[in-house]
C-alpha cells in the first residue's frame, strides 16, 4: 500500500496536473493478483492501475479501504472509478468521476430504446447529470456517478422505488398505489418487454455519455451540445456571472455594442454604420429595437464566456444568399480561455412548407457546391449510413466537403477520442464493434475523396436548408426540392402551435396558418370585386 505521508508531500508538485495524470503518478506499484490480493511487488514497468488507500467508513466510523481505478471508456475519456468496502460492517459503495477537465460546453444525450441490445449500452452518468425517463416522466437527480448501462439504470430507478413499499402500503396506500403504477411498467422494461421508451441524460459539465451505435437510424440516438447558463457554471465553480459595470480587456464596458469596419467598405463604414446606443445592456430587449443591421457589415456584442464567464465578444454580420434568403453568421470569441464557437441562423417569416432537399453528388466537383444546413434540418446519407438528427450540430454554413469532414471528425471523437490516433477505441471495445466503425470512416472518406455516388437528402420542417445551384436561375439536373406538409407533431415540437399571429374578432390575437395570410387577402380582395361587380350589374 502506498504510503499516506508520501501521498502528502506529493500534492504541490502535482497541483499543476490533470487529475488522470496525478493519479497515475500516486498509484505505487500497486498490482491486482487474482482480482482480491493487492500486491507491493510489481516490475517498475508494468502499468500501474489500482490505488488502494486507507479510509473512514462512514457507516461505522471505523477503517476501511477505498480503491481507485484509472481507465479510459471507448467513445468517452478517461474516468476514475472508485469503490469502498468496510470489512467492520460489511458497508460497500461505488463511485465514479471524471478525470479530464469540464468541457467548454454542455451535452444533453437521447436515446430510444428499441430492442434488446440498446439495454447493453453503456452509460456514464456524473455526479451533477440529470437522468431522466421521458416515457414515464421519471428524474433521477443529480447525484453519485454512475458507470453502467441502460438496463442497470432501470433496475436502479425500480429498486429505489421499491424500497419501502410494503410498509408504504400500511401506512399510505394512495402513494403507494401510485408509485406501483411506476414500478410495473419499470419491471416490464428490465424484462425487455416494454419497448419503446426513452431515456435523456443532461450534463452541463460535458462530462457524461450514452454509448453511440454505427447502426443508428431515424433520430434514435441525438447528441447536442449547449453553451451553460451563469448558473450553471456557478455551480460548477467556474464562477458567478460578470457585473455589467466590469470592464473587459479592451476597456470597453459590457454594455457597449461595437459595429466593426468591414474590409471590403472600411472607408464608408463612418457614415453607413448606425450609430447603436451603448446604455443599454445585452439583455435589453430594446437595445437594437431602432437600429438597422445593414448588410455586409460586422458587429461585436458583449457577452459572457460559455466557458469561462469572463467577458467576450459575440461577432455577427448578415449575409444574402443568391437565390435563397438573409442569414445570420455569429462567432463567439474569448480571449481568457480561447473559446470559440460559431452558428448560422436563417431571418425572414416561417414558410407554410416544409422542404425537402435532394442533391446527387456524382464527381468531385459537387462537393465545392456551398450548403447551409440548419439547426432544425435532419440530414440522411443513405449510401454512407450517415445521419444527423436537428439540433445535433447546429447550423452549418460550409461546401459539402466541409459538411462531410465535420461530421466525420466529430463522429470519430465521440467514438475514438480525439488523441487516438490508432483508432482503436481502447483494449475493450469488442472487435466487431471497431471493425464496423472502421467500414463506417473507410466509406465517409470515399465520399469526401468524391469516390462514391451518393444522394444527401436535408429535411428542413422550417425551409431554412440550402444547397448551391450553380447555374441559377436555370434548374439543376442534380438538385431537387420538394415541398411537403408539416405534421401537427412537428409543429407542436417547434413551438408553431402556440404563436399567435392574427388578431381575432374580438381583438385577441389568435393562431394563423404560416404562409397563408397573403392568400386569404388576397381572397377576400377577390370576393370584394366580384361583389361590386354584380350590383354593378
Amino acid at each position: 500500500m502506498a504510503d499516506n505521508d508520501d501521498l502528502d508531500r506529493g500534492d504541490e508538485r502535482e497541483s499543476h496536473e490533470s487529475p488522470f495524470a496525478t493519479l497515475q503518478k500516486r498509484v505505487a506499484g500497486l498490482k491486482v493478483q487474482d482480482g482480491d490480493n493487492v500486491s507491493k511487488e510489481v516490475d517498475e514497468d508494468e502499468p500501474k492501475v489500482v490505488e488502494s488507500i486507507e479510509s473512514l467508513c462512514i457507516n461505522c466510523e471505523e477503517n476501511g479501504e477505498t480503491r481507485l481505478f484509472l481507465t479510459k471508456i471507448p467513445y468517452f475519456r478517461e474516468i476514475i472509478i472508485m469503490s469502498f468496502s468496510c470489512d467492520h460492517c460489511g458497508f460497500e459503495n461505488t463511485d465514479i468521476q471524471s478525470a479530464g477537465q469540464i468541457q467548454e460546453r454542455g451535452a444533453k444525450y437521447t436515446l430510444k430504446v428499441t430492442e434488446v441490445d440498446d439495454m447493453e449500452r453503456q452509460i456514464v452518468k456524473s455526479d451533477i447529470a440529470i437522468l431522466r425517463l421521458d416515457t414515464l416522466d421519471i428524474e433521477v437527480p443529480a447525484g453519485r456517478g454512475r458507470l453502467t448501462n441502460i438496463e442497470g439504470v432501470v433496475c436502479d430507478i425500480l429498486k429505489d422505488l421499491e424500497a419501502g413499499q410494503r410498509q408504504r402500503k400500511k401506512d399510505d396506500p394512495e402513494l403507494w398505489q401510485k408509485i406501483d403504477d411506476l414500478v410495473q411498467p419499470l419491471l416490464k422494461m428490465a424484462l425487455n418487454q416494454n419497448f419503446p421508451f426513452t431515456i435523456t441524460l443532461d450534463d452541463p459539465s460535458g462530462n457524461s455519455w450514452i454509448e453511440p451505435s454505427s447502426k443508428d437510424k431515424d433520430a434514435k440516438y441525438q447528441r447536442s451540445e449547449y453553451p451553460r447558463t451563469p448558473e450553471q457554471n456557478a455551480a460548477l465553480g467556474l464562477g458567478e456571472a460578470p457585473s455589467s459595470a466590469e470592464d473587459d480587456r479592451n476597456g470597453h464596458t459590457e454594455s457597449e455594442i461595437l459595429p466593426s469596419e468591414t474590409p471590403t467598405s472600411a472607408s464608408l463604414t463612418a457614415h453607413v454604420v448606425p450609430q447603436i446606443p451603448t446604455t443599454s445592456t445585452p439583455t435589453d430587449k430594446d437595445a437594437l429595437e431602432d437600429v438597422d443591421i445593414l448588410e455586409g457589415h460586422s458587429y461585436s456584442l458583449p457577452t459572457p464566456c460559455p466557458g469561462c464567464t469572463k467577458p467576450a465578444h459575440l461577432n455577427l454580420q448578415l449575409l444574402n444568399i443568391p437565390f435563397f434568403k438573409q442569414v445570420v453568421v455569429s462567432a463567439v470569441m474569448c480571449t481568457n480561455c480561447n473559446y470559440r464557437s460559431s452558428d448560422v441562423k436563417t431571418g425572414g417569416e416561417i414558410p407554410r412548407l416544409g422542404k425537402k432537399i435532394y442533391l446527387d453528388v456524382r464527381d468531385p466537383v459537387d462537393l465545392q457546391r456551398d450548403i447551409l444546413k440548419s439547426e432544425t434540418c435532419h440530414l440522411k446519407i443513405d449510401e454512407i449510413d450517415v445521419e444527423v438528427a436537428p439540433g445535433t450540430m447546429g447550423g452549418r454554413f460550409t461546401t459539402v466537403e466541409g459538411l462531410l469532414t465535420q461530421i466525420r471528425d466529430d463522429t470519430r471523437g465521440t467514438v475514438f477520442d480525439m488523441d487516438d490516433a490508432e483508432g482503436s477505441g481502447g483494449d475493450s471495445m469488442p472487435a466487431p464493434k471497431r471493425e464496423a466503425w472502421t467500414r463506417f470512416f473507410d466509406k465517409i472518406d470515399k465520399a469526401i475523396k468524391g469516390e462514391l455516388q451518393y444522394t444527401i437528402l436535408l429535411e428542413d420542417p422550417l425551409g431554412n436548408s440550402y444547397v448551391q445551384n450553380p447555374w441559377a436561375p436555370e434548374p439543376d439536373a442534380r438538385l431537387r426540392e420538394v415541398e411537403y406538409e408539416r405534421s401537427k407533431d412537428v409543429e407542436d415540437d417547434l413551438g408553431l402551435s402556440d404563436m399567435k399571429t392574427q388578431m381575432g374578432e374580438g381583438g385577441e390575437y389568435v393562431r394563423g396558418e404560416f404562409g397563408k395570410e397573403e392568400e386569404e387577402d388576397a381572397r377576400k380582395e377577390n370576393q370584394s370585386v366580384k361583389a361590386v361587380g354584380r350590383q354593378i350589374g
